[in-house]
């Protein structure tokens, strides 16, 4: 192993999977668990007849990260390696790049896509797989695609199939899944290694390397103290109220504290009831409040015209089309108020301390002489494009030399980033032509991120495994985690919270570990059994549900005004899009522009957005279907559904509505609408 450049504490780890066994290798981030992978395929693949291994990511940049990182140098002399995104055409024909292929890396969506594929050039088998790698494993809980590949694994185990292939899982931190109490946490464990079918190893006789080759940065809290006045988010708050007293707040709801997350939620659920019961004044006021409540957030976080600008933006698409009493009431309620709104969010006596200590934070570092990296991990989109003007307009801190940039998921949108955008990002970093990094989550897990002397969690909420997984991205020597919040604050509370979380998943890990091979292997049948069942159970019931009705009883009505625009007959299934193919159904929609996409489909491509013709809802957008039907392609979370004499609540998903959509059939669709397209 020595000549494959493993320390001897990754040779410890894979010690198990060398001798065929499924385990998941838990090792802290940074400490090499993707070359242990390389070096057990690369065994594997010398070793086992006719071997093809599988290296399943959750996130597209992984693809080709895992691939020039780590696969291809150490692999790619001696087997055929592919990588297969949505990025590229290779997965219309996916099989046939399993079966030329000794080592595939994709994302885990293709795999599963291909398992239930019957096309036979699209479809993979398991027992086609001799072994699977899973990276950050601890993603395959409840529906995540991780562990529907593996359903399909541990039904067939169950069944007494075989071959199936040996597993290989890679995490940095399984967490608690909430848990609090160690026994809790011993059960989701034990519920992870279940839905891998794996036992979890980690270094034990040579922890001691372990922890002097990845050493853990110094933490420091910058805690601040609350802002002493704050006229901005009082004003905010004093509108908020003026809007509960219009909107007619049903006598059984009670409304948690403005500004907080669970306020959020509240306004969410209002939303949705007004949506279920076609309250219009309620559903609308509860979507502003949301706005309302995403500024104070803001507020409380970043600059007051950071929040400020988040509303005047909001209300600038607000202006031409009001179409009752209650949009009138709302865009009246902020035009009266903006003035004022502008002119606290630019009085800087009240500014946030929270900026100034996170100033304070950067300029120690890149003040101090040593050549700097950092990255800055803060919660939204937003957050981070909000974060990046600060810097760029703040002088302190450009005569420090920082130097910064975003790096957000990749996505469709201008606040989105395409891949080649982030692989740009991240080699001007690497290059030292920027020094800073500003980043949503994209980049506390798996990236392949230059060493940092400092990273910067800031407004933030997340679980244990986010902050080991942030922490873990400051490996240079002496490097910090600097955590800045608000004393007594919900960060400050969580933060700590994370802190005795970590330590009990190391707890529980531990128990799981002493557990004998008998004990382990009963528990984990046990649980594979029941989750199993209950997914049979669930999957039943939904059936059951969606038979009951018919899709031609239900009607679909424009979330945003109500309009009914579409029978659940009109819509159909195709390519996992759910499109109407009434050709009437263009008279109700505007159309608007055509989003750029880095990769190309099979058999049809992306069209122009579409959005409500009387309230400006969008709806989702054209897409052009064998070069010539040109069809809307419909998310469901932007209409509400109703059926004669009942009331259903909103869906985010077309697979929870309650009834059955039928497969779109592409010759009698141009019968009945076109015939010329078949000549």
């Amino acid at each position: 192993m020595a000549d494959f450049g493993l320390h001897t504490y990754q040779q410890e780890v894979v010690e198990r999977a060398l001798k065929g066994e499924n385990i998941i290798i838990w090792l802290p981030t940074g400490g090499g668990k993707t070359r242990a992978a390389v070096y057990v395929a690369k065994k594997h693949l010398e070793t086992t007849p006719n071997a093809k291994v599988m290296v399943l990511v959750n996130k597209v940049h992984l693809v080709d990260q895992h691939y020039n990182k780590e696969f291809e140098p150490y692999l790619g002399h001696t087997f055929i390696i592919k990588k297969v995104s949505g990025e590229n055409k290779e997965k219309d024909f996916f099989g046939l790049v399993v079966q030329q292929s000794q080592v595939v890396i994709c994302t885990a969506q293709i795999l599963y896509n291909a398992l239930i594929n019957k096309e036979e050039a699209r479809h993979v088998e398991l027992s086609d797989i001799t072994l699977l790698i899973i990276d950050e494993c601890h993603h395959t809980q409840k529906e995540e695609v991780y562990n529907k590949v593996m359903r399909l694994y541990v039904e067939k185990k169950l069944k007494g199939e075989k071959p199936l292939p040996q597993i290989l899982g890679l995490t940095a931190s399984p967490g608690t899944g909430g848990a609090k109490t160690l026994d809790k946490a011993v059960e989701h464990v034990l519920e992870i290694c279940a839905n891998l079918d794996s036992a979890i190893v980690s270094a034990k006789e040579y922890a001691s390397e372990l922890k002097e080759v990845v050493p853990r940065p110094r933490k420091i809290f910058k805690i601040v103290k609350e802002r002493i006045k704050d006229p901005f988010g009082v004003h905010l708050i004093s509108m908020v109220n003026t809007i509960h007293s219009r909107m007619g707040l049903p006598p059984d709801f009670r409304l948690k504290e403005c500004g907080t997350q669970e306020y959020e939620a509240d306004v969410v659920n209002l939303e949705q009831r007004g949506v279920q019961e076609k309250n219009r004044p309620l559903a609308q006021c509860a979507l502003h409040l949301r706005q309302y409540n995403d500024a104070l957030l803001i507020n409380d976080t970043l600059r007051m015209i950071d929040a400020y600008r988040s509303l005047e933006e909001y209300y600038s698409k607000k202006r031409t089309n009001p179409i009752d009493e209650t949009d009138t009431f709302l865009l009246e309620l902020f035009e009266e108020n903006q003035v004022e709104l502008r002119n606290l969010a630019m009085d800087s006596r009240f500014e946030n301390p929270k900026m100034d200590e996170l100033q304070s934070t950067l300029l120690e570092q890149f003040r101090s002489g040593v050549p700097s990296r950092a990255i800055i991990f803060s919660k939204t989109r937003k957050s981070i494009h909000c974060l990046k003007d600060w810097v760029l307009t703040n002088r302190a801190l450009q005569e420090a030399g920082i130097k910064a940039d975003i790096l957000t998921g990749a996505g469709n949108g201008i606040t989105y980033m395409t891949q080649n955008e982030q692989a740009e990002i991240i080699k001007n970093f690497r290059m030292g032509s920027l020094n800073l990094l500003i980043s949503t989550s994209v980049a506390e897990e798996g990236l392949d991120i230059p060493e940092c002397n400092l990273v910067v969690r800031y407004g933030l909420l997340t679980n244990e495994i986010a902050q080991q997984q942030a922490s873990g991205r400051a490996r240079a020597r002496n490097a910090q985690y600097a955590f800045v919040a608000q004393a007594g604050g919900r960060e400050d509370r969580r933060e700590r919270i994370n802190e005795y979380l970590e330590e009990l998943t190391g707890q529980a890990i531990g128990r799981v570990q002493t557990m004998t091979p008998q004990e382990f292997c009963s528990k984990i049948t046990q649980l594979q059994e029941m989750a199993v069942t209950c997914t049979k159970i669930e999957l039943k019931r939904q059936a059951e549900k969606r038979s009951r009705n018919t899709a031609s009883s239900f009607q679909l009505s424009c979330r945003g005004c109500f309009t009914p625009v579409a029978s659940g007959s009109d819509i159909k299934l195709v390519e996992n899009m759910y499109i109407n193919v009434n050709p009437a159904f263009k008279n109700h929609y505007n159309v608007g522009d055509k989003p750029t996409l880095d990769r190309s489909f099979k058999d049809w491509e992306p069209g122009c957005k579409i959005s409500c013709k009387k309230c400006n809802k969008k709806w989702g957008n054209e897409i052009k279907y064998k070069k010539c039907a040109i069809m809307p392609n419909l998310a469901i979370k932007n209409f509400a559904l109703e059926s004669p004499g009942q009331e259903w609540p909103p869906v985010k998903k077309w697979k929870d509505v309650p009834f059955t959509v039928e497969d779109f059939n592409f010759k009698e669709y141009c019968q009945e609408n076109n015939p010329d397209l078949l000549d």
